[in-house]
C-alpha cells in the first residue's frame, strides 16, 4: 500500500470546497524523505518499483525500493568518507541518469544540501554557483563537454574539495562514484538526526531577468508535493508517471520524485540526448504504457504537430502542464487529437504548486486553476490592497500566520532579498494575474513584462495566445519597443512552423496582425513583427524577453 496515509488524515475529497477546508499534511519534527519514504518502502514493500528508466538507445533499468535503499546507503557512506557532512552543499550535474535519484537520497540521508544543476552550465556558470553557495563537491555525468567545463571552473572554486564522475569518463584527480561506493564501509543510519527546518535543497532560479537567485527549501519540502502528485497529476497506487524535465531544474522534484513516490506511483524516466524528439517520446509512452504525463507547453506544441493517430496512447489517463502559461489553442488541439484535457498549474522555484486544476475542478483553457489549500493566495494592487474579480494585480501568498508548507525558507545568504520578497506579511511572486467570479486565476504577465502603450497596459500572454492560435506560429514572444508617439508599441518575435517559412513575410505579417485583432482587443495587436529561427531562452528553456528588449534598446525598468 502507498505510504501516503502516513501523512494525510483524509485522502479523498468530494469537491474543491471539501479539499480547501479539510486537506492537511502532517509533518513530523524530524521528517526525512530518504528514511520515511524510500527506506520505509524498502522495509515494507522491497519489490515495489520506484523507477522505470529507459533512454533513446533502448536501454532499460528497473529500480525497486530494496535496491534503491542499498545503493543510496553505499553512496551515502562514500560521501561521508570524502568528508561531506550535514549542511554541506553538493552540486549534482547528472542529466536524467538514474544516479541522480540515488545520489539525491544519499545526500538526504547524511543531511547535506543537494544542489541540482543542468548540464548546460558553462564554466562561468559553475564558478558563479560554487562561489555563491560554497559548493564542496560536484557529482557529474561522464560527459566530455560537462567535465571540461567543470575542470576549467575548478581552479577558481576554492571551496570545491571533490569532483566525482559516474563514468564512463573519469578525469585524472577525480573520484569514481561507483568504485568508491563499492569500497565504502557499511552505512549507519542517521535517521532522526535532522530537524525538518534544516537546509535540504537549493535551487538556482532560471535568471530570466537577473542573475540566478539561490532558493533554499527545508526538509518539509517533499511533503508539500503530495498535493502536486495526488491532486494535480491525479496519481494513484500503480500509476506510471512521466514528467518531461531535466533534473537540473525544480520541475524534476515536482514531477519525477517526491510526491509521486509518496503516492505509490512509479517514476518513468525517458533519458535522451540532444534536441527533444516528439516522435521518440510518443513511442516510449506507447511502448511502456505511461498512464500519466506532464510536460511544459512547448512539448505539447511540438507533439500536436505529429500524427498522433500513429501512436497507441490508450493507457494514458491524465495530462498536466506547468512551467509557463498554456495557450488555449494548444489545449484544444491536444484534446481534439487525444480526447484528454490538459490540467494546468502555476508555481515557482520558490514554491510548490500555488494554483492548479484538480480532478474536481473543470479545466478552463488558459486558466492556471484555483488556489492550493496549503497557501493563502491573494491578488493585490500596488498598495497591497485586495483586488476584486477581473482586476489585474500582483499574485501574493499571505504569510502573516507563518510560512506555509512548500514556500521556500530563504534566498540563501541574501537576507535583504528575502526580506524584500516577504514584504509586510506578503510573499510577492512578481507575476501579474487576475481571477474571475468563479475563482479561476488567469496569468497576465511577469510584473516587469507589462507593456505600457498609449495609456493602455498590455500583458504579453493574451497577445501570445492569440498568435499561437494561428497555424503559422510555432513559438512567439511579445515585448514592447520604444515609440516616439505611443511610448511603447507591441512587438511580436515569431518562430514559424516549417511549412510557412517560405511564405512572403510582409503579407504573412499583415495576416498575423489581422488575426490578433480578430482574436483579442484590436489595440493589442503587434505593430512590429520580427521572424526569427529561434527565441532566446534560459538554460531551463524559458523565453528571455529581457534579451529581446535589450536588443531592441528598451532597458529593464
Amino acid at each position: 500500500m502507498a505510504i501516503i496515509n502516513k501523512f494525510l488524515d483524509k485522502t479523498e475529497f468530494a469537491s474543491y470546497e471539501d479539499f480547501m477546508k479539510n486537506f492537511k499534511v502532517n509533518v513530523a519534527d524530524d521528517f526525512n524523505f530518504a528514511y520515511d519514504v524510500v527506506d520505509a518502502y524498502a522495509e515494507t514493500e522491497p519489490e515495489r518499483e520506484a523507477i522505470l528508466w529507459t533512454n533513446d538507445k533502448g536501454d532499460v533499468k528497473h529500480l525497486n525500493y530494496k535496491e534503491f535503499k542499498r545503493l543510496s546507503d553505499m553512496v551515502a557512506s562514500y560521501f561521508l568518507q570524502l568528508g561531506i557532512r550535514r549542511g554541506d552543499c553538493v552540486m549534482l550535474i547528472l542529466k536524467r541518469r538514474i544516479e541522480w535519484w540515488i545520489t539525491m537520497i544519499a545526500l538526504h540521508k547524511i543531511g547535506a544540501v543537494a544542489v541540482p544543476a543542468t548540464h548546460l552550465l558553462t564554466d562561468k556558470d559553475i564558478i558563479y554557483r560554487c562561489s555563491e553557495a560554497s559548493i564542496r563537491m560536484i557529482v557529474s555525468v561522464g560527459d566530455v563537454v560537462v567535465l571540461r567545463n567543470i575542470i576549467r571552473a575548478r581552479v577558481y572554486c576554492p571551496t570545491l574539495k571533490h569532483c566525482v564522475s559516474i563514468g564512463p569518463v573519469v578525469p585524472q584527480r577525480w573520484e569514481n562514484l561507483w568504485q568508491g561506493a563499492m569500497l565504502a564501509p557499511k552505512f549507519h543510519s542517521q535517521k532522526g538526526q535532522n530537524k525538518v527546518t534544516d537546509n535540504f535543497l537549493l535551487y538556482f532560479t532560471s535568471g530570466t531577468s537577473s542573475s540566478p537567485k539561490m532558493v533554499m527549501h527545508d526538509f518539509s519540502y517533499p511533503l508539500a508535493h503530495i498535493l502536486t502528485a495526488k491532486y494535480w497529476h491525479n496519481l494513484h497506487d500503480g500509476s506510471l508517471h512521466l514528467t518531461v524535465a531535466d533534473t537540473g531544474w525544480g520541475k524534476a522534484v515536482w514531477g519525477k520524485f517526491y510526491g509521486q513516490m509518496i503516492c505509490g506511483a512509479t517514476v518513468f524516466v525517458y533519458d535522451f540526448e540532444g534536441r527533444f524528439n516528439p516522435q521518440a517520446m510518443l513511442r516510449a509512452m506507447q511502448d511502456f504504457k505511461v498512464t500519466s504525463f506532464c510536460a511544459p507547453p512547448t512539448v505539447y506544441r511540438f507533439m500536436i504537430q505529429e500524427d498522433l493517430s500513429l501512436f497507441n496512447l490508450s493507457q494514458l489517463e491524465y495530462c498536466t502542464t506547468a512551467g509557463e502559461a498554456l495557450n488555449p489553442s494548444v489545449f484544444e488541439e491536444w484534446k481534439a487529437k487525444t480526447g484528454i484535457m490538459i490540467y494546468e498549474s502555476y508555481g515557482q522555484t520558490e514554491t510548490t504548486l500555488v494554483l492548479g486544476t484538480y480532478p474536481f475542478v473543470e479545466p478552463r483553457p488558459g486558466s492556471m486553476g484555483m488556489p492550493n489549500p496549503q497557501y493563502d493566495v491573494d491578488v493585490v494592487d500596488n498598495d497591497g490592497n485586495h483586488c476584486p474579480p477581473g482586476e489585474n494585480g500582483h499574485l501574493v501568498i499571505r504569510t502573516e500566520k507563518g510560512r506555509p508548507l512548500g514556500l521556500f525558507k530563504e534566498y540563501y545568504r541574501h537576507g535583504e532579498m528575502t526580506a524584500s520578497a516577504y514584504s509586510k506579511g506578503l510573499y510577492y511572486t512578481n507575476d501579474i494575474v487576475n481571477y474571475d467570479a468563479d475563482g479561476y486565476f488567469w496569468f497576465v504577465s511577469r510584473a516587469d513584462d507589462v507593456i505600457k502603450s498609449s495609456g493602455y497596459r498590455i500583458g504579453p500572454f493574451e497577445v501570445e495566445s492569440a498568435l499561437m492560435s494561428h497555424p503559422a506560429v510555432l513559438e512567439c514572444a511579445i515585448t514592447g519597443v520604444p515609440d516616439p508617439i505611443r511610448g511603447m508599441v507591441v512587438k511580436a518575435t515569431i518562430v514559424l512552423v516549417d511549412e510557412f517559412k517560405d511564405r512572403e513575410r510582409t503579407t504573412l505579417a499583415k495576416e498575423l496582425q489581422d488575426h490578433v485583432k480578430h482574436e483579442t482587443a484590436p489595440y493589442k495587436y503587434p505593430r512590429v513583427i520580427e521572424f526569427v529561427e529561434e527565441l532566446p531562452k534560459t538554460i531551463s528553456g524559458k523565453i528571455r524577453r529581457v534579451e529581446i528588449r535589450d536588443k531592441d534598446g528598451l532597458a529593464q525598468e
